[in-house]
């Protein structure tokens, strides 16, 4: 099994930065898709970004390139989430995911589907 663990959201004003942590449990098998969704009130969870530990290919969101970076501390089992230079339409709910199926993206979309295991949530407010 895996358990994941986020941990970094909170208010921001618009225009700042905030990096989301989320640290990551169980089979390593099972989480080679490491991925970052969100889901903002009255609207279905969006894909942001993913990675594949195996090479460290990683994928945008087109909303979210350029301003936002996925990484990974192996040593420390945890995945980041850096955001720069947010704006209102970032406000909402954000995942963490792990799919133990490659690839991590398929004709450019993360499937909610595809993710067996997911945290709790951190929630990410922005104010303009």
């Amino acid at each position: 099994q895996v358990q994941l663990v986020e941990s970094g959201g909170g208010s921001v004003q618009a225009g700042g930065s905030l990096r989301l942590s989320c640290a990551a449990s169980g089979d390593t098998y099972r989480r080679i898709c490491m991925a970052w969704f969100r889901q903002a009130p009255g609207k279905d969870r969006e894909g942001v970004a993913s990675l594949y530990r195996g090479d460290g290919i990683k994928y945008y969101a087109d909303s979210v390139k350029g301003r936002f970076t996925i990484s990974q501390d192996n040593t420390k089992n945890t995945l980041y989430l850096q955001m720069d230079s947010l704006n209102s339409d970032d406000t909402a709910i954000y995942y963490c995911a792990a799919s133990g199926s490659w690839p991590c993206v398929v004709g450019g979309v993360m499937a909610m589907t595809k993710y067996n295991y997911w945290g709790q949530g951190t929630q990410v407010t922005v104010s303009s």
